[in-house]
C-alpha cells in the first residue's frame, strides 16, 4: 500500500498486489476537514502497521486455500514450502533454505513424517542437510532422484556434446551441491498415503526431467503441488530449465504434453514451487497450453533444418575443377553440395593468397586433397589466415591443421577469442573441447575490435561484432566482384525464394543470446547493412536477400515480445539467462595449487540500481575471500568481483565437487539457482 499526495485537496492510497504487480487500484479521498485529516493520519499508522504485520506474515507459516484445505500451511524460502498437517505431524513439499522447519512450533507441529519433492532443482532443497534434526524421509520421483543422488555426474570437467542432459555440452539440470539419498522413489501412478491422504503422482516433466506433480482431492475438489510446470498467470517458471536442445523444443513440446495431462485431471488450485497460489488452476492451464502452442510456432528453427536439397541452401555457385568446391564469385569459393552442413569458404585473391572463413566438420584429409585441388586448378599459392565468425568449435576443428601444415594465421573478433583459447573456462554450449577428439583450445593470432578493417591483398574486410545465435560472433564483409558480400556464420540460414522462412536459427541461452542483444541486434544491423549475398554457415548462400533479412528482424522482435509475455518477471532475462550471476574461470583447478582467483560477474538488466547479497557455498575444506558479496550494480551494468579460493587439504573432499552462489536481489531471494565445478585432489 502507498499514500500519496494528488494535488492540493487529495489523497491517493495505491496498492499493488504482488500477484499483479501491474495492475494498481486507487482511492482519491478529499482532505479539506478537519476530521479527515485526522482520519488520514490514523489511516497512515494503521497502513504502516499493516504493512510490518504483513512482512512479519510473510515470514512465517500462511493458509494458501484455507477454506477447503485448512490443514495446509504455505512458508515462503527460497521456493514455495507446503506444509500438510494432521495432528502434530507434518508433511512437507519442498524445504528451500530449510528455515521453515524453525517456525513449526508456531503452528503445533512437533514432527515431520516425509520431504516430498517435485524435481531435483537445488533451491527447492538446499537446506536439506537439516533433515537430520528431524527423523523425516525423503520421497522424490525416480528420474530425479538418479540425478539427486550422483550430482557432479551431470557436472564435467570435460564435457562433451552428448553429455546427459545437456545442450551440446553445457548442462541444463541443477542438482545440490552434495548427493542427497532418497528413501522412496516414486513413479508415475504411485499413490502416496499418508495419515488418511491420498496424493496421487502423475508425471509431468518438462521443467525437469522427471519433474511430478502431486494431485490430491478432497471434498469434490482437486488439488495438484504442481512443482515448477506452470507459474501463476499461466506463465513459464523460467526458461533455463525448458530448454533441452539446441533450439527444436524438445522441453517445450515435453511441458505441454504435461499440461494436458493437469488438463485432463480437472484441477481447481495448483500449488506451484514458485509464485502466488494458482487459483481457477483449469483455465490458466488451458491459457498455458494456447500460449505455449503460440510460442513453439515461432520458437522453432525459420528454415528447413533438415532439408537436403541444395538449390534451396544454394541456387548460384557453380562446380569447378576441384571436386569438393564450388565457385560463388570469381574470388570466392565454398563446399559442394556432397559437403553440406560443413564449414568452409575461402577467397582466393590474384596473387594466389587464400583467406578461409570457417573451417571444420569434415576429415583433414579431406582439407588436403581440397588444398591440392586448389593449388592445381585455382591459383591458390599460400593460405594466409583463416576467419572464425563465432565461438562454437565446428567452425574451427580444423585450425591447427591449418596453422601447423599450411602456416595459416587464427583470426577473430576480440570477444570471441578466449572462448576459442580457453573453453572451459566457461559454461556455454558447442564449444570446442565438447567435440571430443582432445581439441582443448587454440591459441588465436590476432583479435581485431569492433569496427576494424583489414586491408588484405588490395580488399577493405570490415569486422563487425554480430550477435544473434551467440553473443560471441562476428560479420566480416567487403566489396568484392561487384558486389556486397556477409559472411554471417551461425545467425541466420534459409532460402531467400521461400517467403514463408524467418531465416532464425536456434534461440538457447547458454548461448548468451538474448533477444534484444543478440537477434534483434543483429538483424537489424543486417538490414542496414544492405548485403548482396549473405554467405552463411554451413554451406548456405543467400543471394538478395534484402526480403528475408525483413523477415528475420520482424522475427527476432516477435520472439523477443513472446519471452515477455511468457515469463512472469517485468525483466524476463532474469529468468532467460543463467548466467546473470557467473564465475570465470566456471572451472577451478585446485588439485595441483592451494589457491585460485576468479571473477564473480553480477548483472543488472533492471532500468535501476539494485542490490546484492550473495553468499558463495562451497565444498568443506575450500574457502573464499570474501565469502560473501554485497553491493550495489548500476541500471543495465555489470558489477565484477574478485575472490580467492583457498583449499585445506586436509578437510576437503577429493575430485570434482561444485561451488554455487545463494542470491539474494534487493528483496527477493533466489537461493542457490547458479554453480561453478572445481577440481579438488585426488586421494
Amino acid at each position: 500500500m502507498k499514500i500519496r499526495f494528488s494535488g492540493g485537496d487529495l489523497i491517493q492510497l495505491e496498492e499493488m498486489t504482488a500477484s499483479a504487480r501491474d495492475g494498481r487500484s486507487f482511492l482519491s479521498i478529499p482532505t479539506g476537514t478537519a476530521f479527515m485529516r485526522r482520519f488520514l493520519t490514523v489511516f497512515a499508522a494503521l497502513v504502516c502497521c499493516g504493512v510490518i504485520c504483513a512482512n512479519l506474515a510473510a515470514a512465517q507459516f500462511t493458509q494458501p486455500a484455507p477454506d477447503g484445505l485448512p490443514e495446509l500451511y504455505k512458508y515462503d524460502s527460497t521456493c514455495n514450502v507446503y506444509l500438510l498437517k494432521q495432528g502434530d505431524a507434518a508433511l512437507l513439499f519442498n524445504l528451500g533454505d530449510g528455515s521453515a522447519l524453525d517456525h513449526l512450533a508456531e503452528i503445533g507441529v512437533k514432527q515431520v513424517d516425509w520431504l516430498l519433492l517435485n524435481n531435483h532443482h537445488r533451491e527447492n532443497l538446499q537446506g536439506v542437510a537439516r533433515l537430520k534434526e528431524t527423523a523425516a524421509k525423503i520421497a522424490a520421483p525416480a528420474v530425479e532422484a538418479e540425478i539427486l543422488a550422483a550430482p557432479t555426474e551431470y557436472r564435467k570437467w570435460f564435457p562433451q556434446l552428448g553429455d546427459k542432459y545437456s545442450v551440446y555440452g553445457a548442462s541444463y539440470v541443477r542438482p545440490p551441491r552434495e548427493p542427497v539419498v532418497v528413501d522412496r522413489s516414486l513413479e508415475p501412478g504411485d499413490v502416496f498415503t499418508w495419515n488418511g491422504y491420498e496424493l496421487t503422482c502423475l508425471a509431468t516433466p518438462g521443467d525437469s526431467p522427471g519433474s511430478m506433480t502431486y494431485v490430491l482431492r478432497k471434498d469434490g475438489k482437486t488439488y495438484a503441488f504442481s512443482g515448477g510446470v506452470m507459474h501463476d498467470g499461466a506463465k513459464l517458471n523460467n526458461w533455463y530449465d525448458s530448454e533441452w536442445d539446441y533450439g527444436f523444443a524438445l522441453g517445450v513440446d515435453t511441458l505441454a504434453e504435461s499440461i494436458e495431462k493437469l488438463i485432463g485431471e480437472k484441477i481447481d488450485v495448483a500449488f506451484p514451487v514458485q509464485g502466488p497460489t494458482i487459483r481457477n488452476a483449469d483455465r490458466q492451464l488451458r491459457d498455458y497450453r494456447g500460449k505455449l502452442a503460440k510460442f513453439r510456432a515461432s520458437y522453432v528453427r525459420g528454415y528447413p533444418v533438415f532439408d537436403k536439397a541444395p538449390e534451396g541452401r544454394d541456387a548460384i555457385s557453380e562446380p569447378t575443377a576441384v571436386p569438393q568446391i564450388r565457385r560463388v564469385t570469381p574470388h570466392l569459393y565454398k563446399l559442394s553440395h556432397d559437403l553440406m552442413e560443413r564449414n568452409f569458404n575461402i577467397i582466393i585473391s590474384d596473387d594466389g593468397h587464400g583467406l578461409i572463413l570457417d573451417c571444420g566438420l569434415f576429415p583433414k584429409p579431406v582439407m588436403e586433397e581440397m588444398i591440392v585441388g586448389m593449388r592445381q586448378h585455382l591459383g591458390l599459392k599460400q593460405i594466409d589466415a583463416f576467419w572464425i565468425s563465432h565461438m562454437h568449435g565446428d567452425h574451427f576443428l580444423l585450425g591447427p591443421l591449418l596453422k601447423e601444415k599450411y602456416g595459416a594465421k587464427a583470426w577473430t573478433l576480440d570477444k570471441i577469442v578466449d572462448r576459442c583459447e580457453n573453453p572451459r573456462r566457461y559454461d556455454y554450449a558447442a564449444l570446442v573441447s565438447t567435440y571430443g577428439d582432445g581439441f582443448d583450445g587454440m591459441k588465436i593470432d590476432k583479435g581485431f575490435k569492433d569496427g576494424e578493417t583489414i586491408e588484405w591483398e588490395g580488399y577493405a574486410i570490415h569486422v563487425d561484432w554480430l550477435p544473434g545465435q551467440t553473443e560471441f560472433g562476428c560479420c566480416l564483409w567487403l566489396e568484392m566482384d561487384g558486389k556486397r558480400i556477409a559472411f554471417t556464420g551461425d545467425n541466420l540460414f534459409g532460402n531467400p525464394r521461400d517467403e514463408s522462412q524467418t531465416a532464425h536459427d536456434c534461440v538457447v541461452c547458454r548461448n548468451s543470446a538474448i533477444l534484444e542483444e543478440g537477434h534483434v541486434l543483429g538483424s537489424k544491423y543486417l538490414l542496414e547493412l544492405k548485403p548482396d549475398i549473405v554467405m552463411a554457415a554451413h554451406s548456405y548462400v543467400m543471394p538478395e536477400p534484402q526480403a528475408i533479412l525483413q523477415r528475420y528482424h520482424n522475427w527476432s522482435q516477435e520472439m523477443a515480445g513472446l519471452f515477455h509475455e511468457l515469463l512472469p518477471e517485468r525483466d524476463y532475462e532474469y529468468l532467460f539467462d543463467p548466467y546473470w550471476v557467473s564465475a570465470y574461470p566456471y572451472r577451478v583447478e585446485l588439485s595441483e595449487v592451494d589457491q585460485q582467483e576468479m571473477t564473480i560477474t553480477v548483472r543488472n538488466f533492471r532500468s535501476t540500481p539494485q542490490t546484492h547479497h550473495i553468499e558463495l557455498k562451497l565444498p568443506p575444506g575450500v574457502t573464499a575471500d570474501p565469502p560473501v558479496l554485497d553491493g550495489t550494480v548500476a541500471a543495465e551494468s555489470r558489477a565484477k568481483y574478485r575472490v580467492k579460493l583457498t583449499i585445506d587439504r586436509s578437510q576437503a573432499p577429493s575430485g570434482l565437487q561444485m561451488g554455487t552462489f545463494d542470491i539474494q536481489l534487493d528483496d527477493k531471494r533466489y537461493g542457490e539457482l547458479f554453480d561453478f565445478v572445481l577440481r579438488l585432489p585426488e586421494k
